[in-house]
Protein backbone atom coordinates (compact mmCIF):
# COMPACT_ATOMS: atom_id res chain seq x y z
CA UNK A 1 0.00 0.00 0.00
CA UNK A 2 1.24 3.39 -0.73
CA UNK A 3 0.83 4.27 2.86
CA UNK A 4 2.99 1.71 4.10
CA UNK A 5 -0.33 -0.74 5.19
CA UNK A 6 -2.45 2.31 7.41
CA UNK A 7 -5.82 2.43 5.33
CA UNK A 8 -6.92 6.45 5.85
CA UNK A 9 -5.49 9.52 6.24
CA UNK A 10 -1.77 9.63 7.31
CA UNK A 11 -0.97 12.40 10.14
CA UNK A 12 3.03 13.15 10.26
CA UNK A 13 4.62 13.22 13.70
CA UNK A 14 5.17 17.57 14.75
CA UNK A 15 7.35 18.83 17.08
CA UNK A 16 5.87 21.98 19.75
CA UNK A 17 8.03 24.85 20.74
CA UNK A 18 10.64 24.65 23.01
CA UNK A 19 11.54 26.63 26.39
CA UNK A 20 14.58 26.67 27.88
CA UNK A 21 15.14 29.22 31.09
CA UNK A 22 18.90 29.78 32.25
CA UNK A 23 19.02 31.54 35.33
CA UNK A 24 22.81 31.26 35.14
CA UNK A 25 24.96 31.15 32.82
CA UNK A 26 25.45 27.86 30.40
CA UNK A 27 24.96 26.78 26.87
CA UNK A 28 22.32 27.02 24.48
CA UNK A 29 22.06 23.36 22.47
CA UNK A 30 20.26 24.04 19.22
CA UNK A 31 18.34 20.68 19.74
CA UNK A 32 18.19 20.69 15.57
CA UNK A 33 19.56 20.89 12.54
CA UNK A 34 19.14 23.85 9.92
CA UNK A 35 18.26 27.13 11.18
CA UNK A 36 14.97 27.41 13.01
CA UNK A 37 13.02 31.05 14.49
CA UNK A 38 13.40 31.62 18.40
CA UNK A 39 11.90 33.97 20.35
CA UNK A 40 14.11 35.72 23.57
CA UNK A 41 13.88 37.41 26.86
CA UNK A 42 16.90 38.47 27.93
CA UNK A 43 17.46 40.87 31.24
CA UNK A 44 20.67 41.96 32.67
CA UNK A 45 21.43 42.35 36.48
CA UNK A 46 20.11 45.51 38.50
CA UNK A 47 22.47 47.99 39.86
CA UNK A 48 22.62 48.28 43.42
CA UNK A 49 20.89 50.74 45.67
CA UNK A 50 22.99 53.91 47.20
CA UNK A 51 24.04 53.06 50.55
CA UNK A 52 23.92 56.06 52.12
CA UNK A 53 20.47 57.68 54.08
CA UNK A 54 18.87 59.76 51.35
CA UNK A 55 20.22 57.46 48.74
CA UNK A 56 19.17 56.84 45.19
CA UNK A 57 17.67 53.42 44.19
CA UNK A 58 19.13 51.26 41.70
CA UNK A 59 18.32 50.86 38.36
CA UNK A 60 16.63 47.71 36.46
CA UNK A 61 18.59 45.86 34.42
CA UNK A 62 18.33 46.24 30.51
CA UNK A 63 15.09 44.54 29.49
CA UNK A 64 15.04 43.10 25.48
CA UNK A 65 12.32 41.05 24.36
CA UNK A 66 10.91 39.58 20.93
CA UNK A 67 7.84 38.33 22.76
CA UNK A 68 5.41 38.38 21.69
CA UNK A 69 5.43 40.21 18.03
CA UNK A 70 8.90 40.92 17.60
CA UNK A 71 11.92 39.85 15.65
CA UNK A 72 12.97 36.25 16.53
CA UNK A 73 16.58 35.33 16.14
CA UNK A 74 17.52 32.84 13.52
CA UNK A 75 19.50 30.14 15.17
CA UNK A 76 21.97 28.51 12.55
CA UNK A 77 24.72 27.08 15.02
CA UNK A 78 24.79 24.15 16.78
CA UNK A 79 25.09 26.01 20.09
CA UNK A 80 25.27 29.12 21.47
CA UNK A 81 26.99 30.88 24.98
CA UNK A 82 24.56 31.92 27.17
CA UNK A 83 25.25 34.72 29.97
CA UNK A 84 23.43 36.04 32.82
CA UNK A 85 24.34 38.76 34.34
CA UNK A 86 24.97 39.22 37.94
CA UNK A 87 23.07 41.84 40.45
CA UNK A 88 25.37 44.82 41.40
CA UNK A 89 26.77 44.65 44.51
CA UNK A 90 25.92 47.24 47.60
CA UNK A 91 29.34 49.95 48.61
CA UNK A 92 29.74 50.50 52.00
CA UNK A 93 30.70 54.18 53.77
CA UNK A 94 32.96 55.37 51.23
CA UNK A 95 32.86 53.47 48.50
CA UNK A 96 30.06 53.18 45.60
CA UNK A 97 27.90 49.90 44.86
CA UNK A 98 28.29 48.22 41.57
CA UNK A 99 26.14 48.05 38.08
CA UNK A 100 24.72 45.13 37.41
CA UNK A 101 26.37 42.98 34.45
CA UNK A 102 25.07 42.50 31.35
CA UNK A 103 23.05 39.25 30.50
CA UNK A 104 24.11 37.69 26.54
CA UNK A 105 22.39 35.56 23.85
CA UNK A 106 23.19 35.22 20.48
CA UNK A 107 23.18 38.88 18.56
CA UNK A 108 20.93 40.23 21.87
CA UNK A 109 23.06 42.08 24.72
CA UNK A 110 21.22 43.54 27.30
CA UNK A 111 23.24 46.15 29.79
CA UNK A 112 23.05 46.26 33.53
CA UNK A 113 21.53 48.59 36.01
CA UNK A 114 23.28 51.41 37.09
CA UNK A 115 23.99 52.04 40.52
CA UNK A 116 22.40 54.62 42.87
CA UNK A 117 23.54 57.90 44.08
CA UNK A 118 25.69 57.79 46.88
CA UNK A 119 27.11 61.21 47.91
CA UNK A 120 26.42 64.90 48.16
CA UNK A 121 29.40 65.77 45.61
CA UNK A 122 29.83 65.38 41.94
CA UNK A 123 29.49 62.58 40.42
CA UNK A 124 28.75 60.91 43.06
CA UNK A 125 25.02 62.13 43.80
CA UNK A 126 23.97 61.07 40.59
CA UNK A 127 22.66 57.74 39.43
CA UNK A 128 24.65 56.29 36.72
CA UNK A 129 23.85 55.14 33.27
CA UNK A 130 23.11 51.30 32.41
CA UNK A 131 20.45 49.47 30.93
CA UNK A 132 17.85 51.15 33.46
CA UNK A 133 19.50 54.13 34.91
CA UNK A 134 19.90 54.65 38.86
CA UNK A 135 18.54 57.17 41.03
CA UNK A 136 20.09 59.99 42.54
CA UNK A 137 20.47 61.04 46.12
CA UNK A 138 18.42 63.51 47.34
CA UNK A 139 20.91 67.06 46.10
CA UNK A 140 18.63 69.43 44.10
CA UNK A 141 20.82 69.72 40.91
CA UNK A 142 21.32 66.05 40.73
CA UNK A 143 20.49 64.02 37.62
CA UNK A 144 19.29 60.41 37.29
CA UNK A 145 21.24 58.21 35.42
CA UNK A 146 19.96 57.66 31.44
CA UNK A 147 18.48 54.41 30.32
CA UNK A 148 18.65 52.35 27.47
CA UNK A 149 22.40 52.96 27.81
CA UNK A 150 23.89 52.25 25.49
CA UNK A 151 20.84 53.19 23.01
CA UNK A 152 18.68 49.69 21.02
CA UNK A 153 15.28 49.80 19.84
CA UNK A 154 13.38 49.08 21.44
CA UNK A 155 14.12 50.51 23.91
CA UNK A 156 15.69 48.26 27.11
CA UNK A 157 14.72 50.86 29.80
CA UNK A 158 14.36 53.93 31.50
CA UNK A 159 15.77 56.85 33.31
CA UNK A 160 16.72 56.99 37.41
CA UNK A 161 14.58 59.85 39.13
CA UNK A 162 16.36 63.17 39.78
CA UNK A 163 17.00 64.72 42.80
CA UNK A 164 14.27 65.66 44.76
CA UNK A 165 15.85 68.57 46.52
CA UNK A 166 13.90 67.65 49.97
CA UNK A 167 16.27 66.46 52.66
CA UNK A 168 17.15 62.86 52.62
CA UNK A 169 14.58 62.37 50.27
CA UNK A 170 16.67 59.92 47.43
CA UNK A 171 14.75 59.00 44.32
CA UNK A 172 14.37 56.04 42.63
CA UNK A 173 16.15 53.49 40.30
CA UNK A 174 14.43 53.26 36.43
CA UNK A 175 12.46 50.63 35.03
CA UNK A 176 11.65 48.50 32.12
CA UNK A 177 8.49 50.18 31.57
CA UNK A 178 9.16 53.51 33.88
CA UNK A 179 11.43 55.90 34.93
CA UNK A 180 12.31 55.88 38.68
CA UNK A 181 10.27 58.64 40.93
CA UNK A 182 11.37 61.32 42.36
CA UNK A 183 11.95 61.63 46.36
CA UNK A 184 8.82 63.55 48.36
CA UNK A 185 8.13 65.20 51.04
CA UNK A 186 6.41 62.22 52.35
CA UNK A 187 8.90 59.67 51.53
CA UNK A 188 11.85 58.31 49.18
CA UNK A 189 10.99 57.95 45.62
CA UNK A 190 9.78 54.53 44.04
CA UNK A 191 11.14 52.22 41.82
CA UNK A 192 10.28 52.56 38.25
CA UNK A 193 7.81 49.63 37.01
CA UNK A 194 8.94 47.18 35.02
CA UNK A 195 7.19 44.82 32.49
CA UNK A 196 5.67 41.60 32.52
CA UNK A 197 6.21 38.88 29.98
CA UNK A 198 4.68 35.46 29.09
CA UNK A 199 7.25 33.64 27.24
CA UNK A 200 7.46 30.84 30.31
CA UNK A 201 4.04 30.32 29.71
CA UNK A 202 2.44 32.68 32.54
CA UNK A 203 3.16 36.69 33.17
CA UNK A 204 6.07 37.29 35.58
CA UNK A 205 7.04 40.94 35.52
CA UNK A 206 11.16 41.67 35.59
CA UNK A 207 13.32 44.53 35.32
CA UNK A 208 12.08 46.87 38.18
CA UNK A 209 14.19 49.48 39.73
CA UNK A 210 15.23 50.10 43.69
CA UNK A 211 13.30 52.69 45.75
CA UNK A 212 15.13 55.76 47.20
CA UNK A 213 15.70 55.75 51.07
CA UNK A 214 14.68 58.39 53.36
CA UNK A 215 15.21 59.76 56.80
CA UNK A 216 12.95 62.40 57.55
CA UNK A 217 9.42 61.72 55.60
CA UNK A 218 6.99 60.21 57.37
CA UNK A 219 5.70 57.86 54.96
CA UNK A 220 6.66 54.35 55.06
CA UNK A 221 9.98 53.14 52.80
CA UNK A 222 9.71 53.48 49.08
CA UNK A 223 8.86 50.67 47.39
CA UNK A 224 11.12 48.83 44.47
CA UNK A 225 9.07 48.52 40.95
CA UNK A 226 7.13 45.68 40.01
CA UNK A 227 9.63 43.33 38.84
CA UNK A 228 11.82 42.35 41.58
CA UNK A 229 13.09 45.98 42.72
CA UNK A 230 13.85 46.52 46.26
CA UNK A 231 12.47 48.81 48.55
CA UNK A 232 14.63 52.00 49.93
CA UNK A 233 15.47 51.73 53.71
CA UNK A 234 14.28 54.49 56.16
CA UNK A 235 16.03 55.68 59.24
CA UNK A 236 15.98 56.16 62.04
CA UNK A 237 13.21 53.11 62.89
CA UNK A 238 15.55 50.68 61.31
CA UNK A 239 14.14 49.75 58.39
CA UNK A 240 16.70 48.12 56.13
CA UNK A 241 16.49 48.08 52.39
CA UNK A 242 16.17 44.81 50.58
CA UNK A 243 17.92 43.73 47.72
CA UNK A 244 17.01 43.13 43.89
CA UNK A 245 14.80 39.93 43.57
CA UNK A 246 17.13 37.25 41.52
CA UNK A 247 16.17 36.35 38.25
CA UNK A 248 13.97 39.55 37.48
CA UNK A 249 17.07 41.83 37.31
CA UNK A 250 15.75 44.11 39.84
CA UNK A 251 17.66 47.06 41.30
CA UNK A 252 18.61 47.41 44.96
CA UNK A 253 16.93 49.47 47.29
CA UNK A 254 18.80 52.20 48.41
CA UNK A 255 20.21 51.91 52.26
CA UNK A 256 21.17 53.78 55.13
CA UNK A 257 24.40 54.92 56.61
CA UNK A 258 25.61 52.41 57.90
CA UNK A 259 23.65 50.04 56.56
CA UNK A 260 24.04 46.34 55.95
CA UNK A 261 25.49 46.87 51.85
CA UNK A 262 24.20 43.49 50.87
CA UNK A 263 20.72 44.42 51.50
CA UNK A 264 21.32 46.78 48.34
CA UNK A 265 22.70 44.32 46.19
CA UNK A 266 20.79 44.18 42.76
CA UNK A 267 19.26 40.87 41.64
CA UNK A 268 20.50 38.67 38.94
CA UNK A 269 19.10 38.60 35.39
CA UNK A 270 17.25 35.37 33.70
CA UNK A 271 17.48 34.89 29.97
CA UNK A 272 14.47 32.73 27.95
CA UNK A 273 14.71 31.53 24.72
CA UNK A 274 11.82 29.81 23.15
CA UNK A 275 12.50 27.89 19.75
CA UNK A 276 9.41 27.32 17.37
CA UNK A 277 9.30 23.42 16.36
CA UNK A 278 12.09 22.47 18.42
CA UNK A 279 10.08 20.50 21.52
CA UNK A 280 9.38 16.71 21.34
CA UNK A 281 8.05 15.41 18.65
CA UNK A 282 3.93 14.81 19.56
CA UNK A 283 2.01 12.50 17.16
CA UNK A 284 -2.38 12.21 16.94
CA UNK A 285 -4.23 10.65 14.62
CA UNK A 286 -2.73 7.89 11.93
CA UNK A 287 0.67 7.83 10.35
CA UNK A 288 2.06 5.34 8.19
CA UNK A 289 4.36 2.54 8.79
CA UNK A 290 7.47 3.84 6.98
CA UNK A 291 7.20 7.26 8.79
CA UNK A 292 6.70 5.07 11.71
CA UNK A 293 9.66 3.10 10.60
CA UNK A 294 11.99 6.04 10.17
CA UNK A 295 11.55 8.07 13.08
CA UNK A 296 11.85 4.40 15.73
CA UNK A 297 15.45 4.08 13.56
CA UNK A 298 16.57 7.65 14.60
CA UNK A 299 15.22 7.39 18.23
CA UNK A 300 13.02 10.22 17.47
CA UNK A 301 9.43 8.20 17.83
CA UNK A 302 7.19 9.89 20.08
CA UNK A 303 6.90 9.05 24.04
CA UNK A 304 3.55 9.09 25.33
CA UNK A 305 2.35 11.76 26.79
CA UNK A 306 1.95 12.43 30.96
CA UNK A 307 -0.53 14.03 32.46
CA UNK A 308 -2.02 14.23 36.51
CA UNK A 309 -4.25 16.45 38.22
CA UNK A 310 -2.26 17.69 41.44
CA UNK A 311 -3.52 19.35 44.72
CA UNK A 312 -1.35 21.69 46.01
CA UNK A 313 -0.43 23.82 49.53
CA UNK A 314 2.27 26.55 49.06
CA UNK A 315 3.55 28.20 52.02
CA UNK A 316 5.79 31.13 51.97
CA UNK A 317 8.78 32.06 54.46
CA UNK A 318 7.57 34.09 57.43
CA UNK A 319 8.86 37.39 58.09
CA UNK A 320 11.08 38.11 60.59
CA UNK A 321 10.45 39.80 64.20
CA UNK A 322 11.29 43.56 65.05
CA UNK A 323 9.45 45.31 67.63
CA UNK A 324 6.12 43.72 66.85
CA UNK A 325 5.27 40.19 65.06
CA UNK A 326 6.42 39.24 61.92
CA UNK A 327 3.73 38.47 59.48
CA UNK A 328 3.12 34.65 58.13
CA UNK A 329 4.22 33.76 54.91
CA UNK A 330 1.42 33.28 52.21
CA UNK A 331 -0.59 30.59 52.49
CA UNK A 332 -2.45 29.24 49.21
CA UNK A 333 -4.09 25.89 48.52
CA UNK A 334 -6.54 24.21 46.44
CA UNK A 335 -7.23 21.01 49.32
CA UNK A 336 -10.12 20.34 49.80
CA UNK A 337 -12.33 21.06 47.40
CA UNK A 338 -10.36 24.17 45.29
CA UNK A 339 -9.24 24.17 41.39
CA UNK A 340 -6.20 21.66 41.11
CA UNK A 341 -3.37 21.99 38.63
CA UNK A 342 -2.94 20.32 35.67
CA UNK A 343 0.40 19.00 34.78
CA UNK A 344 1.22 17.59 31.55
CA UNK A 345 4.05 16.64 28.96
CA UNK A 346 5.74 14.25 26.50
CA UNK A 347 7.68 11.82 27.98
CA UNK A 348 7.12 13.13 31.64
CA UNK A 349 7.14 16.38 33.58
CA UNK A 350 9.86 17.96 35.24
CA UNK A 351 8.80 21.24 37.43
CA UNK A 352 10.87 23.66 39.50
CA UNK A 353 9.51 24.42 43.38
CA UNK A 354 10.68 27.18 45.44
CA UNK A 355 10.79 26.68 48.95
CA UNK A 356 10.89 30.53 50.78
CA UNK A 357 13.60 30.93 53.42
CA UNK A 358 11.95 32.75 56.43
CA UNK A 359 13.19 36.05 57.07
CA UNK A 360 15.95 37.04 59.44
CA UNK A 361 15.03 39.52 62.17
CA UNK A 362 13.90 43.15 60.61
CA UNK A 363 13.51 41.35 57.18
CA UNK A 364 10.71 39.88 55.38
CA UNK A 365 9.98 36.81 54.03
CA UNK A 366 11.06 35.29 50.78
CA UNK A 367 8.20 33.45 48.33
CA UNK A 368 7.13 29.78 47.55
CA UNK A 369 6.43 29.03 44.28
CA UNK A 370 5.20 26.24 42.57
CA UNK A 371 3.71 26.31 38.61
CA UNK A 372 1.19 29.42 38.69
CA UNK A 373 1.26 29.75 42.08
CA UNK A 374 2.98 32.02 44.52
CA UNK A 375 2.49 32.59 47.89
CA UNK A 376 4.27 36.18 49.11
CA UNK A 377 7.09 36.29 52.09
CA UNK A 378 5.42 37.82 55.33
CA UNK A 379 5.67 41.05 55.98
CA UNK A 380 8.38 41.97 58.67
CA UNK A 381 7.49 43.21 62.14
CA UNK A 382 7.68 46.77 62.71
CA UNK A 383 10.84 48.60 63.75
CA UNK A 384 10.90 50.71 66.74
CA UNK A 385 7.71 53.42 66.72
CA UNK A 386 7.89 51.78 62.87
CA UNK A 387 5.75 50.47 60.98
CA UNK A 388 5.10 46.63 59.63
CA UNK A 389 5.51 45.60 56.25
CA UNK A 390 2.89 44.44 53.49
CA UNK A 391 3.44 40.41 52.74
CA UNK A 392 1.68 37.22 52.76
CA UNK A 393 0.78 38.29 55.88
CA UNK A 394 1.70 41.46 57.00
CA UNK A 395 3.94 42.73 60.04
CA UNK A 396 2.52 44.47 63.52
CA UNK A 397 2.60 47.89 63.93
CA UNK A 398 5.95 48.37 66.50
CA UNK A 399 6.85 49.14 69.65
CA UNK A 400 6.60 52.57 70.68
CA UNK A 401 5.18 56.12 71.13
CA UNK A 402 4.55 56.91 67.16
CA UNK A 403 1.40 56.35 65.53
CA UNK A 404 2.41 54.28 62.91
CA UNK A 405 0.67 51.09 60.70
CA UNK A 406 0.28 47.52 60.37
CA UNK A 407 1.26 46.10 57.61
CA UNK A 408 -1.03 44.70 54.65
CA UNK A 409 -2.02 40.99 54.14
CA UNK A 410 -2.31 39.36 50.81
CA UNK A 411 -0.54 41.34 49.50
CA UNK A 412 -0.11 41.37 46.21
CA UNK A 413 -3.86 40.59 46.29
CA UNK A 414 -4.98 36.46 45.23
CA UNK A 415 -8.00 34.93 45.33
CA UNK A 416 -8.92 33.28 47.64
CA UNK A 417 -6.95 35.58 50.30
CA UNK A 418 -3.26 34.30 51.11
CA UNK A 419 -3.38 36.36 54.50
CA UNK A 420 -3.91 39.17 56.92
CA UNK A 421 -2.73 42.29 58.09
CA UNK A 422 -1.03 43.00 61.35
CA UNK A 423 -2.21 44.52 64.47
CA UNK A 424 -2.03 47.93 64.91
CA UNK A 425 0.19 49.47 67.92
CA UNK A 426 -1.27 50.08 71.43
CA UNK A 427 -3.95 53.11 72.06
CA UNK A 428 -0.72 54.41 74.00
CA UNK A 429 0.88 55.83 70.62
CA UNK A 430 0.87 58.44 70.37
CA UNK A 431 1.82 59.37 73.71
CA UNK A 432 3.31 56.94 76.19
CA UNK A 433 4.55 53.40 74.32
CA UNK A 434 2.02 51.49 72.98
CA UNK A 435 2.78 47.63 72.60
CA UNK A 436 3.84 46.38 69.41
CA UNK A 437 1.10 44.50 67.08
CA UNK A 438 1.08 40.84 66.19
CA UNK A 439 1.74 39.66 63.03
CA UNK A 440 -1.37 38.69 60.89
CA UNK A 441 -2.14 34.83 60.37
CA UNK A 442 -3.66 32.81 57.62
CA UNK A 443 -6.86 32.95 59.30
CA UNK A 444 -7.04 36.03 61.22
CA UNK A 445 -5.20 39.72 61.76
CA UNK A 446 -2.56 40.15 64.15
CA UNK A 447 -4.53 41.64 67.55
CA UNK A 448 -3.65 45.17 68.33
CA UNK A 449 -0.84 45.85 71.16
CA UNK A 450 -2.20 47.70 74.54
CA UNK A 451 -0.60 50.55 76.66
CA UNK A 452 2.68 48.71 77.31
CA UNK A 453 1.56 45.45 76.38
CA UNK A 454 2.05 43.15 73.32
CA UNK A 455 -0.56 42.12 70.78
CA UNK A 456 -0.91 38.31 70.08
CA UNK A 457 -0.03 36.45 66.75
CA UNK A 458 -3.15 36.17 63.99
CA UNK A 459 -3.97 32.48 63.97
CA UNK A 460 -3.03 30.25 61.06
CA UNK A 461 -5.30 27.79 59.19
CA UNK A 462 -5.20 23.76 59.77
CA UNK A 463 -5.05 21.72 56.38
CA UNK A 464 -5.02 17.52 55.70
CA UNK A 465 -3.04 17.30 52.57
CA UNK A 466 -0.82 15.24 53.86
CA UNK A 467 -3.86 13.04 55.40
CA UNK A 468 -3.69 14.57 58.77
CA UNK A 469 -4.17 18.44 59.87
CA UNK A 470 -1.32 20.37 60.54
CA UNK A 471 -1.50 23.98 60.82
CA UNK A 472 0.79 26.60 58.95
CA UNK A 473 1.04 30.42 58.60
CA UNK A 474 0.75 31.77 62.41
CA UNK A 475 1.81 35.08 63.28
CA UNK A 476 4.75 36.25 65.39
CA UNK A 477 3.36 37.81 68.83
CA UNK A 478 4.42 41.64 69.69
CA UNK A 479 6.02 43.52 71.58
CA UNK A 480 5.80 44.97 74.92
CA UNK A 481 7.30 45.62 78.39
CA UNK A 482 7.51 42.79 81.05
CA UNK A 483 5.04 40.14 79.58
CA UNK A 484 5.41 38.18 76.45
CA UNK A 485 3.01 38.08 73.85
CA UNK A 486 2.04 33.76 71.73
CA UNK A 487 2.67 33.53 68.53
CA UNK A 488 -0.45 32.22 66.01
CA UNK A 489 -0.86 28.54 65.79
CA UNK A 490 0.69 27.52 63.09
CA UNK A 491 4.49 28.06 63.85
CA UNK A 492 4.14 31.47 65.15
CA UNK A 493 6.70 32.71 67.33
CA UNK A 494 6.27 34.08 70.93
CA UNK A 495 7.62 37.68 71.81
CA UNK A 496 10.81 37.99 74.41
CA UNK A 497 10.45 38.83 77.88
CA UNK A 498 12.60 39.71 80.75
CA UNK A 499 12.44 37.41 83.46
CA UNK A 500 11.84 38.63 86.95
CA UNK A 501 10.94 42.38 84.62
CA UNK A 502 13.61 43.97 86.78
CA UNK A 503 17.16 45.73 85.31
CA UNK A 504 18.79 42.66 86.59
CA UNK A 505 16.02 40.50 85.32
CA UNK A 506 17.31 37.39 82.84
CA UNK A 507 16.32 37.93 78.94
CA UNK A 508 14.45 35.51 77.19
CA UNK A 509 14.96 35.95 73.75
CA UNK A 510 11.79 35.74 71.21
CA UNK A 511 11.51 32.80 69.71
CA UNK A 512 11.74 32.05 65.49
CA UNK A 513 8.91 30.78 63.30
CA UNK A 514 8.82 27.30 63.37
CA UNK A 515 10.49 25.65 60.55
CA UNK A 516 8.75 24.06 57.37
CA UNK A 517 5.36 26.44 58.64
CA UNK A 518 5.83 29.79 57.52
CA UNK A 519 5.05 31.40 60.60
CA UNK A 520 6.26 34.79 61.84
CA UNK A 521 9.43 35.33 64.25
CA UNK A 522 8.49 36.84 67.56
CA UNK A 523 8.85 40.62 68.61
CA UNK A 524 11.57 41.72 71.10
CA UNK A 525 10.78 41.97 75.14
CA UNK A 526 11.24 45.55 76.52
CA UNK A 527 12.45 45.82 80.20
CA UNK A 528 9.81 47.39 82.33
CA UNK A 529 12.44 50.60 82.29
CA UNK A 530 12.67 50.24 78.55
CA UNK A 531 16.06 50.95 78.01
CA UNK A 532 16.32 47.31 76.50
CA UNK A 533 15.57 44.63 74.16
CA UNK A 534 15.77 40.55 74.23
CA UNK A 535 16.40 40.71 70.36
CA UNK A 536 14.03 39.26 68.19
CA UNK A 537 13.06 35.87 66.46
CA UNK A 538 13.56 35.01 62.80
CA UNK A 539 10.82 34.35 60.66
CA UNK A 540 10.12 29.95 59.83
CA UNK A 541 10.82 28.78 56.60
CA UNK A 542 8.31 27.87 53.95
CA UNK A 543 6.78 24.49 52.79
CA UNK A 544 5.41 23.06 49.43
CA UNK A 545 2.82 19.96 49.39
CA UNK A 546 1.80 18.57 46.30
CA UNK A 547 -0.81 15.36 46.25
CA UNK A 548 -1.41 13.29 43.02
CA UNK A 549 -3.76 10.55 42.23
CA UNK A 550 -2.92 6.86 43.99
CA UNK A 551 -0.42 5.27 41.06
CA UNK A 552 1.35 8.51 40.09
CA UNK A 553 5.27 8.09 39.67
CA UNK A 554 6.70 10.93 41.46
CA UNK A 555 10.26 11.87 42.56
CA UNK A 556 11.63 14.98 44.36
CA UNK A 557 14.82 16.17 44.24
CA UNK A 558 17.06 17.25 46.17
CA UNK A 559 16.94 14.24 48.15
CA UNK A 560 16.23 15.17 51.62
CA UNK A 561 12.60 16.54 50.04
CA UNK A 562 10.55 13.25 50.35
CA UNK A 563 7.18 11.37 48.41
CA UNK A 564 5.17 9.39 51.37
CA UNK A 565 1.78 7.83 50.27
CA UNK A 566 -1.19 9.03 51.98
CA UNK A 567 -3.23 6.33 53.71
CA UNK A 568 -6.19 6.51 50.93
CA UNK A 569 -3.45 5.82 48.77
CA UNK A 570 -2.58 9.38 47.20
CA UNK A 571 0.95 10.16 46.40
CA UNK A 572 2.29 13.10 48.45
CA UNK A 573 4.98 15.00 47.66
CA UNK A 574 6.84 17.38 50.47
CA UNK A 575 9.09 20.20 49.90
CA UNK A 576 10.99 21.40 53.12
CA UNK A 577 14.20 22.30 51.75
CA UNK A 578 14.72 26.27 51.05
CA UNK A 579 15.40 27.39 47.70
CA UNK A 580 14.76 25.73 43.86
CA UNK A 581 13.64 22.00 43.79
CA UNK A 582 12.09 19.68 41.45
CA UNK A 583 8.87 17.72 40.97
CA UNK A 584 9.31 15.03 38.26
CA UNK A 585 6.39 12.82 36.60
CA UNK A 586 6.94 10.03 35.04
Amino acid sequence: MANGGIIGPVVDPTRGDLTTTFTVSGTYNNPLAGPLQADYLVVAGGGAGGITTGGGGGGAGGYRTSFPGGTALTLASPSYPVTVGAGGTGGSPGVAGTNGSPSIFSTITSTGGGYGGWQNCTPQKNGAPGGSGGGTRYNGGATGGTGNSPPVSPSQGNPGGNGSGIAYAGSGGGGASAAGNVGTPTSGGAGGAGSPNSISGSAVFYAGGGGGSTVCQPGGPAPGGSGGGGSGAKEPIGAISTAGTDNTGGGGGAGANPGPAPASNGGSGIVIINQELAGPIQASGVWSMNDVYGYVKCGEWPKRTVSVDVDYLVVAGGGGGGYSGGGAGGYRTSFPGGTKITLSGVGGISIPVTVGAGGTTDTDGNPSIFSTITSTGGGKGGALNGSGNPGGSGGGAGYGCAAVTAGTGNSPPVSPSQGNSGGAVGTGAPGPSGGGGGGGGASAAGSQGTPQAPGVGGAGSANSITGSPVSYSGGGGGSGRGTSAPGGVGGGGASGYYSPNTPSGTAIPAENGTANTGGGGGAAGVRLDGNTNTGKGSGGSGIVILRAPSGTALSVSPGTNTVTTAPCGAQIATFTVTGVGTLTVS
